[in-house]
């Protein structure tokens, strides 16, 4: 079976100026590929005539589906219908039940309708109108030479609305398009170019339907295997048999399937074994504690945290011991170690986890540089301290420094089943 390809084109001079993000262009992707038809491009370009009448040119010559957003508002700025109907060389025509969509709109408003936004119901003949019930814009679906062009508006909500109501379900009626399937393996600890290294055998022996892609992030990789086929059934089989082949070769990296985050699959862990946890954090300022608490259902196993981010605070409510602070430094293994210890003592948890270090961009020494972090895990039976060099800005600093802190309680967990 031929796949079937889409492009986005998003107008407006306001995502171009970065005054606003461009999410329709991300929910339509994965609302088009859950039916099996892949995104080619996505295109973002200006309230220009001549800009859209050449993006429509060249999104035809790769796409089946040509999906537009933005420009149909009832201001002079809004080109987009005008463009259409010259594109396709037709005429404006009243399309009275769009009409009345808007009187009923404006009528719950308790206002009349003006002028402009009556001119909303003037559409190209040769569409079939996209009936819009949240808004005042319609949209237009027309189909030429095969191919299928559907243009919406760019609120959000609206355009939502519409795909969910109407253009998907036409758009699966009127393509035979492939299953497409995908499977995220969740990996971290280690670099994308050493993680290539140790799959590339099991790679290169892939099905020629079956592709996988690298998605990396901070402080790891995401894996996604998408097979593409006619029998949804065989192909969910296919994948399930290459994740279960990719976790004997990296299970030690894996820490979730799905689309589940590190501090959710952390949060697991605690729960299925019934731990406790609490924080005492200097340089990340609370920021792993936020990891814990974004996650619904934490008070089962988060207790809460310290933020000791001067060394009073360290002594004071977290004893650390003064000499250990004049001898080695807030940045240390040795008061992290019992940073850790003692705030676990301080709320009776079982687990301990601490955090300090030099975020930047100030702050750092010859000896110890910006980028410099100790953090620490300890339960009842051992404490562990690793050394952190991060060299980057303050914010990745202290978002990198919460997802290994994050790592290594998954791995002391992990540790102690094995024991």
């Amino acid at each position: 079976m031929e796949a079937v390809n889409a492009e986005i084109i998003t107008i407006g001079d306001e995502i171009l100026y970065g005054q606003i993000v461009d999410t329709n262009s991300a929910w339509m992707g994965t609302e088009l590929t859950k039916l099996g038809i892949k995104v080619k491009q996505m295109t973002s370009i200006s309230d220009s005539a001549a800009h859209i009448t050449a993006a429509l040119d060249d999104a035809k010559t790769r796409a089946d589906i040509i999906l537009i957003t933005g420009g149909l508002g009832p201001t002079k700025d809004d080109l987009t219908k005008d463009v259409l109907t010259a594109y396709f060389h037709t005429s404006l025509k009243l399309h009275e039940p769009s009409l009345a969509d808007i009187a009923a709109i404006f009528e719950k408003r308790g206002i009349e309708v003006t002028e402009l936004n009556r001119q909303q119901a003037f559409l190209p003949e040769s569409c079939t109108p996209v009936r819009n019930v949240l808004g005042t814009a319609p949209g237009m679906w027309f189909e030429q030479e095969g191919k299928v062009y559907v243009s919406m508006p760019g609120v959000p909500f609206e355009m939502k609305r519409m795909m969910t109501d109407i253009v998907l379900p036409n758009l699966k009626a009127h393509f035979k398009t492939p299953e497409i399937i995908h499977k995220v393996i969740q990996t971290i600890g280690i670099a994308e170019s050493i993680l290539a290294e140790k799959l590339e055998e099991w790679e290169l022996a892939l099905p020629p339907h079956i592709k996988l892609a690298y998605l990396p992030y901070l402080a790891g990789v995401r894996l996604r295997l998408t097979g593409a086929g006619d029998d949804a059934t065989i192909l969910e089989q296919e994948l399930q048999t290459e994740v279960e082949k990719l976790s004997q070769i990296i299970p030690k990296y894996i820490f979730a399937y799905g689309e589940v985050n590190l501090e959710e699959a952390v949060g697991n862990l605690l729960k299925e074994q019934h731990l406790t946890i609490a924080t005492a954090e200097s340089c990340t300022g609370g920021y792993l504690a936020h990891k814990f608490t974004s996650i619904p259902g934490s008070s089962a196993y988060f207790m809460g945290s310290i933020v000791a981010y001067h060394n009073d605070v360290k002594i004071r409510e977290l004893h650390v011991n003064p000499e250990t602070l004049q001898q080695h430094g807030a940045v240390s293994e040795a008061t992290v170690r019992e940073m850790a210890e003692n705030v676990r003592k301080k709320f009776n948890t079982t687990i301990g986890v601490a955090t300090s270090g030099i975020a930047g961009p100030d702050g750092g020494t010859p000896d110890k540089p910006v980028g410099t972090i100790w953090i620490a895990y300890a339960d009842e039976h051992k404490t562990v301290a690793k050394l952190l060099n991060y060299n980057k800005n303050r914010l990745l600093n202290i978002e990198y420094t919460a997802l290994v802190a994050l790592n290594l309680i998954r791995q002391s967990l992990a540790a102690t089943v094995d024991e």
